[in-house]
């Protein structure tokens, strides 16, 4: 059976998710570092007073992991009714442990209509894309059957680029962004991907730690790809992006990384190269980006202030 590139990937990743353990071919940010999700917490905590809502705190995570992340924020926020968006059960399980009393959701339309701060690292990525290639004869959709591409002519219009070019549009990513905005939430995106549009494949399988081909074997790798955060600008308003290292840098990464090595000197080298790998360029401080969506007219955010430069 053919089917269009975006729908293989949502089927791929699903059953990937349901029956694997995704940490065992990954790491993310919050598994690197607790300071991560403090910091997190710390902006979070802010912002709700930005906010100027009153009430019971609200959090949504979407693509929670393990749950520690949520785990690590909340010793910051403080009390909180938290919201998953997870829709593997083996998964939600982890994160009752982590996070006991927590509410999950298989989408954020599900997600109750009050004022929240959502958060999202490392979702976006794991979002459906539909991939299109450039031919002498036009613009060429990606569809899979039998394991390999099979090109058919696009109904969507593409610019002109040159013969060769591959271009991914996320349309499941930019939908989710709209539905952050309309519902005027604070929603924290943190992904990787490139601050400008542009053409280029970046689709990628990752099986047993490593790099594997994203048509074999559906369901046993986890397939991925950039976030065109200058898209996802244009469907919503934003501030940033700006690097990972320059957003955790301004809320205080190297200092509270300090004060943990200063009362665990046993793990005083293990958290300052932990905050290195989240901030160095060569590591994740560059690749990865920060965008807030939030409503227009909202003051600057806590990390994006002076943004843009």
């Amino acid at each position: 059976m053919m089917e269009r590139f975006d729908h293989f990937m949502t089927r791929a990743n699903a059953a990937y998710y349901a029956a694997r353990d995704p940490f065992a071919d990954f790491v993310t940010a919050p598994e690197i570092s607790q300071v991560f999700g403090e910091l997190l917490g710390g902006w979070a905590k802010i912002v709700w007073e930005m906010m100027g809502v009153r009430g019971q705190k609200m959090l949504v995570e979407a693509g929670p992991g393990r749950g520690v992340m949520m785990a690590d924020m909340l010793r910051v926020f403080g009390p909180a009714e938290v919201h998953f968006i997870e829709m593997s059960l083996r998964l939600r399980e982890e994160q009752a442990e982590h996070v006991p009393g927590a509410v999950w959701h298989d989408t954020l339309a599900d997600v109750p209509e009050r004022p929240m701060i959502l958060i999202a690292n490392e979702f976006l990525d794991a979002l459906p894309v539909r991939q299109f290639v450039r031919r002498a004869e036009g613009w060429m959709e990606r569809y899979v059957e039998a394991g390999a591409y099979v090109e058919v002519p696009a109904e969507q219009k593409l610019p002109d680029d040159p013969i060769g070019s591959v271009r991914e549009v996320n349309e499941a990513a930019a939908a989710f962004v709209r539905e952050v905005a309309r519902r005027r939430a604070i929603g924290l995106l943190i992904d990787y991907g490139p601050e400008n549009s542009g053409t280029g494949e970046s689709v990628q399988a990752i099986r047993d730690s490593k790099y594997a081909d994203p048509l074999a074997e559906p369901g046993t790798s986890d397939l991925t790809a950039h976030v065109d955060f200058a898209a996802l600008a244009q469907a919503a308003h934003v501030q940033g992006p700006v690097k990972q290292n320059a957003f955790l840098t301004s809320l205080g990464l190297f200092q509270r990384t300090d004060f943990l090595a200063s009362k665990n000197p046993e793990k005083a080298e293990k958290l300052r190269l932990a905050a290195r790998r989240l901030t160095a360029p060569e590591a994740m401080g560059s690749l990865f980006k920060v965008m807030a969506v939030c409503p227009e007219g909202f003051q600057p955010l806590p990390g994006f202030k002076g943004w843009p430069a």
